[in-house]
């Protein structure tokens, strides 16, 4: 986990988290899933626009729910690969 990564709130505990970086006078924040034992994924990183408050746009936020859904879906299929694998 990295030292300055924080849970990103609207996703139910610490499985998805947040770094937030400053640059240049620019934000950049990458979000992330630790929810699964053997994978780490990356959801979205990108350059926050706004400069009226700290709160994710709506739009990240549901692109960041749509690429958690999938990469539980990956995790999934990936485990069932390696379960079938180990019968053969």
């Amino acid at each position: 986990m990295h030292p300055d990564a924080k849970v990103l709130k609207g996703f139910g505990g610490a499985g998805v988290l947040e770094i937030v970086e400053d640059f240049r006078g620019d934000t950049f924040r990458a979000v992330y899933t630790v929810r699964f034992p053997s994978a780490v994924y990356v959801l979205h990183a990108f350059q926050k626009k706004s400069k009226s408050g700290i709160k994710t746009p709506t739009e990240d936020m549901d692109l960041i729910r749509r690429r958690l859904r999938e990469a539980e879906a990956d995790h999934n299929y990936r485990l069932l690969l390696h379960k079938e694998a180990g019968k053969t």
